[in-house]
Order: C-alpha cells, then sequence, then structure tokens
C-alpha cells in the first residue's frame, strides 16, 4: 500500500495538478481569512466552512485520474497482476488523494496562530472543524475514486463526480424548501454535505462522525469490488 500511495503522490505532482489543487485551497482560504480578518471576525472556523464549497469543486479533479487513468494507459494490468491485494492498492490510491486534500487545509492552522496571538481562542472547536472537513473530503474521495474505476475517462469520472455532489447539493436546497417527507427521509440518510455543516456549529455529535466514516468505507469497498472484477474479467 505505502508503494502505491508514493506513487500516487509523484502522480500529482509530475504534472499541473498537484500544484493547482494545493494553489487553489491556498488562494481561497487566505483571501476569505484577510476578508475575514479586516472586517474584525478572523474565526477560522468560518474560513473552512467557506472553503467547503471549493473543496467540492476540486475533489473530482483530485480523483478523476485514480483509477480511470491507469485503465486507459493499461497500466492497470500490471497493478492487477502485481502480488499486492487489491484492497492495498484502493487504499494506497484513496489516501494519496486524502493527503493531497488534506495539505490544502494546512494553511488554515498557519491563520489559527495568527490569531491566537491576538485573542484567546477555543482549539477544540477548531480543530472539530477542521475534522468535519477532513472527514467531508474523505467521503468525497471514497465517491469520486469509485466512480473513476467505472470509466477509463478522467474527464467522465470528474463530470459523474460533480454531477453526484450537486446532485445531493440540490436535494438538500429542494428539500428545505418543500415540506415532503420521503425526500426529507432521502436527504437526511445520503446527504453528507448536510452532515458536514453540524460540524460547524461546533456541537460534537458521534453519529456525524460514525456516518461520514461508514460512508466512506462502503464506497472504498465498492471500489475495491469494481476493480477485483475487472482483475477476475
Amino acid at each position: 500500500m505505502v508503494a502505491v500511495l508514493k506513487r500516487e503522490l509523484k502522480s500529482y505532482f509530475n504534472n499541473p495538478i498537484g500544484y493547482i489543487i494545493l494553489a487553489v485551497f491556498t488562494f481561497f482560504s487566505g483571501m476569505f481569512f484577510t476578508v475575514l480578518y479586516k472586517n474584525g471576525a478572523p474565526n477560522v472556523e468560518n474560513v473552512i466552512s467557506v472553503m467547503s464549497t471549493i473543496a467540492i469543486f476540486a475533489t473530482p479533479f483530485i480523483t478523476m485520474r485514480l483509477l480511470s487513468e491507469d485503465r486507459r494507459q493499461k497500466v492497470d494490468q500490471v497493478l492487477l497482476t502485481a502480488p499486492v491485494k487489491i484492497s492495498e492498492i484502493v487504499l494506497g490510491k484513496f489516501f494519496a488523494a486524502f493527503s493531497l486534500y488534506a495539505a490544502g487545509f494546512f494553511s488554515t492552522l498557519i491563520f489559527q496562530f495568527i490569531v491566537a496571538a491576538r485573542v484567546s481562542l477555543n482549539w477544540a472547536i477548531y480543530f472539530y472543524t477542521l475534522l468535519g472537513i477532513l472527514l467531508l473530503g474523505a467521503v468525497m474521495i471514497s465517491i469520486g475514486m469509485f466512480l473513476s474505476s467505472l470509466t477509463e475517462s478522467p474527464v467522465v469520472s470528474a463530470a459523474l463526480t460533480f454531477a453526484v455532489f450537486l446532485t445531493v447539493m440540490l436535494l438538500g436546497s429542494f428539500v428545505e424548501s418543500n415540506n415532503n417527507v420521503i425526500l426529507s427521509a432521502i436527504n437526511k440518510a445520503i446527504s453528507f454535505i448536510d452532515r458536514f455543516s453540524n460540524f460547524i456549529t461546533g456541537v460534537f455529535s458521534l453519529n456525524d462522525i460514525i456516518y461520514m466514516l461508514s460512508i466512506t468505507g462502503v464506497f472504498v469497498f465498492l471500489t475495491v469490488c469494481s476493480v477485483a472484477k475487472r482483475r477476475w474479467a
């Protein structure tokens, strides 16, 4: 798994995608923090909250090449015939994508230290909000990785991933404007984006953490099954 992780991390920076993703995260988080700081409300938790929208748009580009590119270039045949478990291949790719995603939020820690130098802060709230955005990323990466395993086109993979995220977002908005019991139940079951909003409030909920980890685990498992199907085919 470690070898696959290193290979994937290296591939992100063998082309501009890795640098672009980090630049986008750093630029927007810095911009949001600057605006809040100038307005006298340097709340880093709010920066993380706003950054969730950027993460939703950026994640499809992080995951689009994970498995589809190997399939397109026929490199997956080497991995599938190698003496390594499919679960290790999938987890290596997952953690590589997650590492890149998590690195994009490193700047928020710097912002927190800047604010802490002037006022007293509740670090627990910051870390809980940070945990929320990381768990949201884990869910989105697992979904994007699964969709990437279904096609050999990175563009199609990115489009499908964004379509899923957009559907979840629109469903949440639609449910808010319509008192439909069935849609409300469906939204509660699948809306990982709404679950993230619970982290922003700073109220600890073990159910939300378990939910995020469970969704991530389900899609990682589905990805393993998808890749295994190709191995035996």
